[in-house]
């Protein structure tokens, strides 16, 4: 008999068993998949069309039709796609196996921690999600052919379902829900409405609630359109709808890719990283969508974890509705289209630094971090990004140069690219460490961001020229290629020249321990001392690197080398009052302390400059 029970076979009853026995964990999902079976059936009228007009109401505009009635706590939704006939509910509604019931049962019994959500995402039975929500699922459909009859599939989903013959003049099919009585939300039309607006607003068929003409869905997809047919309004409109950001984006790019798959993506870069209380985007992400549908609303696996800061939709043909986020990384189609997505981003950079500097020396300051961060955690990137790369150097102002620019600019014999580290711009400008260099007019790269560190030690060297930190450099470039080594030969002239013995020990005396050791340089141009790494202790970059991480390191006591031409050091060979020199010589360490970026005891200094003054007026 048509309407007699037929049983589920065992691993149906075990697959429904799971469904209607779990905590769904985004229960709304079920909603998205039955309007995505609709869309389908319509997808596939549309194709039957094609080559056979003698189908049932060939004039019936294509629909989904959404009822709810909260009397009966009843949930309908309605297609006029291909339909079914009694044969086909049965072959479609009746074998789940067909639907992946064996996989999903075994990846339950494999990883208890998944959620019944994402197998049911991963393994593509969606139809039968709707058993969260219902008491019973009665399927009423005609199929297209006129010569086909309707009949109409029930289950309760107990372990057996029926199929009988049924009345429908009208093609395609229903779906109507008894929902269960925690699942009363969904006779909402807010809900209904919001759930439409959230995961199905580009279904490319129109979507009605109830009898009613109002579209809830948008149905036109901005990222699916030409960018000739696009003005910039239309972008920065949909823009501030997605994030609710009504700043303008620094960039947008929009991609139209067919091959090795179909892809089409709507990146924004916002002008600011951080997100403010009334974002509507909340996490970092991309809106992923399969064929209009929206399967996830932030997939971290679209792009490098350094391009987060980017908002947008990515939307392919290739993507499967099933796709979870634990076979995101597996997937190939997913890690094919990062790899071209991240490419074009990195293209649409390189592009904006060469064409429009200001707008990329504003990208930057805000996003720089982002870039230096994928150089150092990223080994296969750092390539693609070194042209990303920005700085400020001593002799360019505030403006931020490329490390194309800077090597184009090196002078005649350099070999090196010289860098200084510090916290404050204008401090290392005036630097001791960089004055032989200054004075040469050999550019320095001035380091204050707290990645820069990491990358420099990371990259060690751009094209043929390493990167050399001038305060620890043991010699200097000069206008020919031997003054490195003779300035290097004259510094140790002056290290051992006996006149500055005398010099050296008041200096000794006068500061203990407090200073690893004293010598004299000629290194020095304007200033009367500075401090050097003593030996064997950790290089700045390291030590930034331990600040930045917060991990404690043994901080050794640094030399102070002394310029011996500088009248203030000259004069203190002369000063006969021991306390007075000492005072003076306290003095110098700490200015030489403060210009290498540490921060002495103000409340000292400011005592001991008021007893020098008295000192000198008395």
């Amino acid at each position: 008999m048509a309407n007699r029970q037929i049983p589920f076979k065992t691993e149906t009853k075990q697959l429904l068993d799971i469904l209607i026995n779990s905590l769904y964990s985004d229960r709304d999902i079920f909603l998205r998949e039955l309007i995505s079976n609709a869309s389908d059936a319509l997808t596939r009228l549309n194709f039957e069309m094609l080559t056979n007009h003698n189908i049932v109401d060939p004039d019936a505009k294509p629909q989904i039709r959404i009822f709810v009635d909260k009397e009966a706590n009843t949930l309908k939704i309605t297609d006029n796609g291909i339909g079914m006939n009694e044969q086909e509910l049965k072959d479609n509604l009746g074998t789940i196996a067909r639907s992946g019931a064996r996989s999903l049962l075994d990846a339950a019994k494999d990883d208890p921690e998944l959620s019944v959500n994402d197998l049911i995402g991963q393994f593509g039975v969606g139809f039968y999600a709707a058993f969260m929500v219902a008491e019973w699922i009665e399927v009423t459909s005609r199929s297209f052919r006129p010569e086909d009859t309707a009949a109409k599939w029930r289950s309760t989903g107990s372990g057996s379902f029926t199929v009988e013959p049924a009345e429908k003049a009208d093609r395609g099919s229903e779906i109507l829900i008894k929902l269960k009585e925690d699942a009363a939300e969904y006779t909402d039309e807010y809900k209904i409405r919001e759930i439409i607006r959230k995961h199905s607003n580009y279904v490319p068929f129109p979507i009605y609630i109830g009898d009613s003409e109002e579209q809830v869905n948008s149905e036109s997809v901005l990222w699916r359109q030409s960018p000739s047919e696009l003005k910039d309004e239309d972008y920065e409109k949909f823009y501030q709808s997605f994030t609710l950001d009504f700043e303008k984006p620094l960039a947008k790019l929009h991609l139209s890719i067919d091959a090795p798959f179909q892809m089409y993506s709507l990146l924004y870069i916002p002008a600011k990283p951080e997100k403010t209380m009334f974002s509507l985007r909340k996490e970092d992400g991309l809106q992923l969508y399969a064929r209009k549908v929206l399967i996830q609303d932030y997939c971290t696996d679209l792009l490098p974890r350094y391009y987060r800061f980017i908002e947008g939709v990515v939307d392919s043909e290739d993507i499967p509705l099933n796709v979870t986020r634990e076979t995101m990384q597996a997937n190939r189609v997913i890690l094919t289209l990062r790899k071209i997505l991240a490419g074009k981003v990195t293209d649409m950079l390189k592009k904006m630094g060469t064409d429009q500097p200001d707008v990329y020396t504003t990208f930057w300051k805000q996003y720089g971090a982002y870039i230096c961060e994928g150089i150092v955690t990223e080994q296969e990137a750092k390539e693609s990004l070194l042209p990303l790369l920005r700085y400020r150097s001593l002799n360019h102002d505030d403006d931020y140069r490329s490390l194309s620019d800077y090597v184009q600019e090196m002078k005649p014999g350099q070999d090196k690219i010289y860098y200084i580290i510090g916290e404050n711009i204008e401090t290392l400008r005036h630097s001791p460490h960089i004055e032989l260099l200054k004075k040469d007019g050999i550019d320095v790269l001035l380091l204050v961001d707290p990645f820069d560190p990491f990358v420099v030690t990371q990259l060690e060297k751009y094209q043929d020229f390493a990167f050399v930190n001038a305060a620890t450099e043991k010699s200097t470039e000069a206008k020919n290629e031997n003054s490195a080594d003779e300035n290097s030969e004259k510094t140790e002239e002056t290290a051992e020249n006996p006149e500055f013995a005398d010099l050296i020990a008041k200096f000794k005396n006068a500061l203990g321990d407090q200073v690893a050791d004293v010598k004299v340089s000629e290194r020095l141009v304007d200033s009367p001392a500075r401090m050097v790494i003593a030996e064997g202790a950790l290089s700045p970059e390291m030590q930034k690197m331990y600040h930045l991480m917060q991990q404690d390191f043994e901080e050794k006591a640094k030399v102070l080398e002394i310029n011996p031409n500088h009248p203030l050091i000259r004069k203190i060979e002369k000063i006969s009052d021991e306390t007075l020199a000492n005072r003076v010589i306290e003095q110098i360490l700490d200015g030489a302390r403060l210009m290498d970026g540490e921060n002495p005891d103000p409340a000292k200094m400011l005592t001991r400059i008021q007893n020098i003054l008295i000192e000198l007026l008395d």
